[in-house]
């Protein structure tokens, strides 16, 4: 009985991180972003590990912590670094070709249109809404993007400072995803119980194109069949 236990208790471990690539996500009341993932909320549940996909001289940690609530979801990433690679000043540009964290949210499998949200070290971002029809996809901007509809957001950087080029130790990324930036999608809102599919990512260029994922995938981040589960709590 105490091993039957123990095997319990690490299969519900590995739900509960993510290791196992479904996550069980907690519910939270709304909070203030920060951009330093200061706010007491964030106690609620842990770090989930991205891992590095790409073997490199330097391997970065990186992990991230998501929370929903009654209006949306929150994201917080660590990522560690030694430069910041960012350059754009504007919000919808091509972010993924510097540094960025990425994440892909689709609520419902039957229906292949999901949430692509990007966020680079100076805080600019880039929210698409992406059909994506057996390999074949393409990204839309939101319209009427004001109010209630837009996402919260910020970030930091620690060891150094926040500008183009600058040496660090880790930058973070804080932000919120509001439902209404989802609709029409199904199965939007969550309640508990829910299941959506999701991923998790980053990238870094210290040492050329360098690929974090929480689901590794095939090809691009893109490849929706790998995506992992979020069970909400």
């Amino acid at each position: 009985m105490m091993m039957a236990g123990i095997i319990f208790s690490n299969a519900m471990s590995a739900v509960l991180d993510g290791t196992d690539g479904t996550l069980i996500v907690k519910r939270t009341e709304d909070f203030k972003i920060t951009g330093k993932g200061d706010s007491r909320h964030w106690e609620k549940t842990g770090w989930v590990d991205i891992p590095q996909r790409r073997s490199r001289p330097v391997t970065y940690e990186t992990k991230v912590k998501v929370l929903y609530s009654a209006t949306g979801m929150y994201f917080l990433f660590d990522c560690e670094d030694r430069k910041l690679t960012t350059t754009m000043k504007a919000d919808n540009l091509n972010l993924w070709e510097e540094d960025v964290v990425e994440v892909f949210l689709w609520p419902q499998e039957d229906f292949p249109v999901y949430f692509e949200y990007e966020l680079s070290p100076m805080n600019y971002e880039l929210p698409i809404m992406v059909p994506n029809y057996n390999g074949k996809f393409l990204g839309w901007l939101p319209w009427n993007y004001e109010g209630d509809k837009m996402t919260r957001r910020a970030t930091s950087v620690r060891g150094g400072k926040k500008k183009s080029g600058a040496e660090v130790t880790a930058w973070v990324a804080e932000f919120f995803i509001p439902y209404k930036l989802l609709e029409p999608l199904p199965n939007v809102p969550p309640g508990p119980g829910t299941v959506w599919r999701a991923n998790m990512y980053r990238i870094d260029y210290d040492q050329g194109p360098t690929t974090f994922s929480w689901q590794e995938i095939k090809g691009t981040f893109h490849d929706y069949n790998n995506f992992g589960t979020f069970i909400f709590e």
